[in-house]
């Protein structure tokens, strides 16, 4: 299984992936599912990725040797794009084409073909953006009034992020509220795990500014979890008891 989060405020970008991978509670391995291109000064781009993990790596690995452009003849590459929507639509390209490739030998397989993926940055010129791009190639944009989008397994996470996150949350409090979502997540479901990858990135700054791995016992992570499992017991046990029925104790 696998939860990423993708986390776009006024001031910036925050981009959080598990790692974990699992074909059954017998096969588990730890795959990297967020990409991070880097040109200083240029562009960042990051793509986290969800669903069949050969999908999502051939996807990838097509975006990394570049498709023939049929107007020039070049390689298309997501370094060489001159916008983050056009980068948005090389990625579609390249669903499409793993599709073409490989779908009708999944499908009689009786294997989905199974991948969404987040895409997120900013190339020198533009504004920062991101995308949800689908396993047909086609994608949306997040806007301001629901600044995050997640893949995989998304409904642990997401009370948090629809109470806590708008668009003027401070960059770093929108990292600690995509890790409470993570920690939700992965006390739920035992699919998603660590160790857990993380970007921030500043609006206009076109360089990470935290590229970080956070392993499992990693002392922050361990103190946020057991915080938020004791503030959620506080807070229900602060919350009167409901007045329903007969002889209910307590402060009503």
């Amino acid at each position: 299984m696998t939860y990423c989060v993708g986390i776009l405020v006024r001031e910036g970008l925050v981009m959080i992936a598990d790692t974990r991978t699992n074909a059954g509670i017998d096969n588990i391995a730890v795959f990297r599912k967020l990409k991070i291109i880097s040109q200083t000064g240029q562009r960042v781009l990051a793509i986290a990725t969800s669903g069949n993990l050969s999908v999502s790596q051939s996807v990838l690995s097509l975006l990394a040797e570049g498709l023939e452009n049929p107007e020039t003849g070049e390689l298309d590459t997501l370094e060489n794009q001159p916008t983050m929507f056009k980068a948005a639509q090389l990625i579609g390209r390249a669903v499409r084409e793993v599709w073409r490739l490989d779908g009708a030998s999944l499908e009689q397989m009786t294997a989905r073909f199974d991948v969404q993926l987040l895409f997120a940055g900013q190339v020198a010129g533009g504004r920062l953006r991101m995308f949800m791009i689908y396993a047909a190639g086609n994608f949306i944009e997040v806007t301001p009034d629901t600044p995050y989008f997640q893949i995989g397994e998304h409904k642990y996470g997401k009370p948090i992020l629809d109470r806590a996150v708008t668009y003027d949350t401070d960059l770093y409090d929108a990292l600690k509220i995509g890790l409470i979502s993570m920690d939700s997540t992965m006390r739920s479901n035992l699919g998603v795990g660590p160790p857990i990858d993380v970007l921030v990135l500043r609006k206009d700054a076109l360089t990470p500014e935290l590229e970080y791995r956070i392993e499992p016992n990693e002392p922050y992570f361990l103190d946020l979890r057991a915080r938020w499992s004791q503030a959620l017991r506080t807070a229900h046990m602060d919350i009167p008891r409901p007045p329903y029925g007969q002889n209910v104790p307590g402060d009503i």
